[in-house]
C-alpha cells in the first residue's frame, strides 16, 4: 500500500510507508498510566477545517489510513456532539487490520467513542447508540436537563458528569483515564479542540493540510473563546506526503 511517502524523518530518498511504519510512528507510548491525548485533524491550506460542514471534502485515502489508525491504536475516541452529528458518526466497527493490531497490544476489541456535549443533544436514536457494538459515553454537566440524561441512559450510554454548567475538560479526560482508558484519540470538531487546546491537555497533533484553497467562511481546527496564557509549544515529530497532502505529527515540546 505504497500511497503515502515519508519525507522526514528518513536516512535517504523518499520511500514508501508501510502499515508497520505507520504502526511505529503514530503509536501511543508504552505503558501509560495517565491520559494521553492525541488530536487528528484535516485543513485546506488555507486554514478551513471543512468544505460544506464537513472535513470528508478535504481527506484523501493516505489521510483516511492515518485516521484509521487513529482509531486502531486508542483505548476511545473523544468527539464533540456537534461534530459526531455533522459527520454522521456510528459506532466504530471491526475489520482485519484493526482487530489485529488491537490483539497485538492487548487492547480492547474496539474503542469507544466518548461525545462531549452541555447539554446531553445527542439523540437516543442516534447511529452512537444503535449501530454500534460498545455503548458509546457520554460526557456532559449537571445542567443538562436531567430527563436526556435519563433517556441516554436507558438507550445504553454510559452517562458521566463532569462539570456544573459546561463539562469540564481536566475532570472529563480523568474520568476516561479512570476507566482505563488513557489513549485518547480526539477527533474535533473545532470547538472542542479549542477547548482541549486552552485547557493543555493536547500531547499530540495529527494534521493533515490538504492542497486545496477553501476560501473564507470555514472553522479554523480550532475555535471558541480566545486562549489565556502564551501558545502552547510543539515538536515535529514526522512528515508524510502523498499526492499533495502533507501528514504532520506534532508532539508536546
Amino acid at each position: 500500500m505504497g500511497i503515502v511517502y515519508a519525507l522526514w524523518p528518513t536516512d535517504g530518498e523518499p520511500t514508501a510507508v508501510t502499515d508497520a511504519d505507520l504502526e511505529r510512528l503514530y503509536d501511543y507510548p508504552p505503558e501509560l498510566t495517565e491520559p494521553w491525548v492525541q488530536a487528528n485533524m484535516v485543513s485546506s491550506a488555507d486554514g478551513a477545517a471543512a468544505v460544506d460542514g464537513r472535513s470528508a471534502g478535504l481527506s484523501h485515502p493516505a489521510d483516511k489510513r492515518v485516521f484509521a489508525l487513529g482509531r486502531d491504536l486508542a483505548d476511545v475516541v473523544l468527539v464533540g456532539a456537534g461534530t459526531a452529528q455533522a459527520e454522521r458518526y456510528a459506532g466504530i466497527k471491526p475489520r482485519e487490520l484493526r482487530t489485529s493490531r488491537r490483539q497485538a497490544r492487548g487492547l480492547s476489541p474496539l474503542p469507544p467513542i466518548a461525545v462531549v456535549t452541555n447539554r446531553c443533544s445527542l439523540s437516543p436514536q442516534s447511529p452512537l447508540l444503535t449501530d454500534t457494538m460498545v455503548p458509546p459515553i457520554v460526557l456532559t454537566c449537571a445542567a443538562a436537563p436531567a430527563e436526556r440524561r435519563d433517556a441516554l441512559a436507558d438507550a445504553g450510554a454510559d452517562v458521566v458528569v463532569v462539570g456544573e454548567d459546561s463539562v469540564d475538560l481536566p475532570s472529563a479526560v480523568r474520568a476516561l483515564g479512570d476507566r482505563g482508558l488513557y489513549r485518547i484519540d480526539c477527533e474535533g470538531g473545532p470547538r472542542l479542540l479549542g477547548a482541549m487546546v486552552a485547557a493543555d491537555l493536547v500531547d499530540q497533533l495529527c494534521l493533515t493540510v490538504s492542497p486545496l484553497l477553501a476560501g473564507a467562511g470555514a472553522e479554523r481546527i480550532v475555535s471558541g473563546p480566545a486562549m489565556t496564557g502564551p501558545p502552547r509549544s510543539l515538536r515535529l515529530a514526522s512528515v508524510l506526503t502523498a499526492d499533495g497532502f502533507l501528514m504532520l505529527r506534532y508532539r508536546r515540546a
